[in-house]
């Protein structure tokens, strides 16, 4: 085992007494002395050693012995080849090298991941892929002991993988915000991102985010960004749509809003008023004569009490040709009463319109409405 002691010795029967001398192969060495000493072998030291025996009557050589000197492997190295650079699906040999007696064998390790174990110092690869770069490490071992390698940094060149392309925000795009589109590749050498519109020739940013403030509508449509490398180049593409600003659909329910308020009321009233044609013409029927028939009865020679005059409100009544038109009156506020010579002259009447087909003095209510009473000016 190497940093031992070991002695060699020498001994032969002579008189008078030998001198001895020592050699290592065919190479005398300096010590004569019947003992030859290693205080600490080295495995250097390893070899064919004899000595010879020698006085004034002659010379004898003796036997050789051999030496051979066990020790555990020293620190292994590794190497790549081609040592230029390695390019994805070429092949690649990575060597572990390592002084040990008896030899070693040699474990490979990956990111401190076992890969193979075995006599062979060579871990091959027929097509190196991008997959396959990272820290490399040997192990070389014996009985005697082991020893780790120092890490070797494996890199492997390729280029841009299919580019991942993402919008943010990511929820719906409105009018007037600001956008980033995110082009991600792997790639080595790191690659270098252009985007484009399409339909569009020239190029609309570079960089890995191209960024749109003030967003508008015109700003649709698919966009595509390019990742290239001295290696190679690849592209993806993603569709954007932008919506209308909650200002415009504001205004949109603002102007909506204004035309309820203005069209409502008069198709209520329409529809009313067309109601009210259609309920006349159902109760109403064929006449023979157009004309209202006036109740004269004789409350109707009856004078309003003073204090009540002033409540009442007086029209002036056309009855139509046709029943079926609606009955319009002009309603005039109450005027103060004007003493004139005339107004001895005027009677008040209750005047109600009836239906030819119901009994006189029968008061009519359609579709819940309540029967009205209408106060006319009746000449004499």
């Amino acid at each position: 085992m190497k940093n031992v002691s070991v002695n060699l010795t020498c001994s032969s029967d002579a008189n008078p007494a030998a001198n001895y001398t020592w050699y290592k192969g065919n190479q005398k060495l300096l010590s004569e002395e019947p003992q030859f000493i290693f205080s600490s072998i080295q495995p250097s030291d390893s070899g064919q050693y004899y000595c010879t025996a020698q006085n004034e009557l002659g010379r004898r050589i003796s036997e050789s012995v051999s030496i051979n000197v066990n020790y555990a492997p020293k620190r292994p190295s590794v190497s790549v080849s081609p040592s230029a650079e390695i390019v994805e699906g070429s092949s690649v040999n990575l060597t572990c090298s390592s002084d040990a007696n008896p030899a070693a064998t040699f474990t490979w390790y990956k990111e401190n991941q076992q890969l193979i174990q075995g006599p062979e110092s060579i871990y091959h690869f027929p097509s190196i892929s991008c997959e396959d770069r990272g820290n490399y490490q040997c192990k070389s071992e014996n009985q005697f002991g082991w020893t780790n390698s120092t890490s070797l940094v494996l890199d492997v060149q390729y280029g841009p993988k299919l580019p991942s392309v993402s919008v943010s925000p990511s929820a719906e795009i409105v009018e007037g915000s600001s956008v980033n589109l995110t082009c991600s590749s792997d790639a080595n050498p790191a690659a270098n991102y252009t985007w484009y519109k399409e339909n569009e020739d020239s190029p609309k940013a570079s960089g890995q985010i191209f960024t749109i403030t003030d967003i508008r509508a015109e700003h649709s449509g698919n966009y595509y960004c390019e990742a290239q490398n001295r290696r190679g180049r690849q592209n993806s593409s993603l569709h954007l749509t932008v919506v209308a600003g909650a200002w415009k659909s504001a205004a949109t329910g603002t102007i909506t809003a204004v035309l309820l308020v203005i069209l409502l009321p008069a198709a209520f009233l329409w529809i009313r008023r067309k109601k009210k044609s259609v309920t006349q013409q159902s109760n109403g029927g064929e006449r023979p004569d157009n004309r209202a028939q006036i109740n004269m009865g004789p409350a109707a020679t009856q004078r309003q009490p003073a204090e009540q005059e002033d409540d009442l409100n007086y029209s002036s009544i056309c009855f139509l040709q046709n029943q079926g038109d609606a009955l319009y009156s002009n309603i005039r506020p109450p005027q103060p009463r004007r003493q004139t010579e005339d107004q001895d002259n005027v009677d008040y009447t209750t005047v109600k319109t009836e239906n030819a087909s119901s009994a006189p003095g029968t008061r009519r209510q359609d579709d819940g409405e309540d029967v009205f009473a209408l106060y006319s000016t009746v000449n004499k």
